[in-house]
């Protein structure tokens, strides 16, 4: 395995790191309900966080394809919410969301950034940095 591998790798485990900590601190910390939306993008932030871990350790930079999987899914996710939080269009036919409004925004910082934004980067980065991967193993194995 090539140190820009190992060091992508690194990147990835410090984005998905970073990602679930920060739903927790907006969670546990600020007392931020999590509406169903941030559920579910949690449901797919977490493990790469986990996997990431497992991977680093054995260097092991195959977990990728399955990391890949959870960020675009949910990245697709994340997109849905910011854009039924920002976009009248996608606000009029939301999904009901149950106790927390799933257009609530606790945070919009500079008038665009949200929790959902955060998480969407999250995803992005750790989606193009697995692709990197991919493309850098190709390379490596030819």
């Amino acid at each position: 395995m090539s140190k820009k591998v190992e060091n992508s790798m690194l990147i990835m485990w410090t984005v998905s790191l970073v990602a679930t900590l920060g739903s927790l601190y907006f969670s546990e910390i600020r007392d931020y309900e999590p509406c169903k939306l941030c559920w579910i993008q949690r449901i797919f932030m977490y493990p790469i966080a986990i996997m990431m871990t497992v991977a680093y350790i054995q260097k092991n930079p195959r977990i990728v394809v399955t990391t890949l999987v959870f960020s675009i899914i949910g990245g697709c996710i994340s997109l849905y919410h910011y854009l039924i939080q920002k976009v009248s269009f996608f606000q009029d036919d939301a999904i009901s969301c149950g106790a927390v409004p799933c257009t609530g925004m606790y945070i919009n910082w500079f008038g665009f950034i949200t929790i959902p934004f955060l998480a969407l980067t999250a995803f992005t980065i750790l989606t193009a940095v697995g692709f990197y991967i991919l493309k850098q193993l190709k390379q490596e194995e030819a």
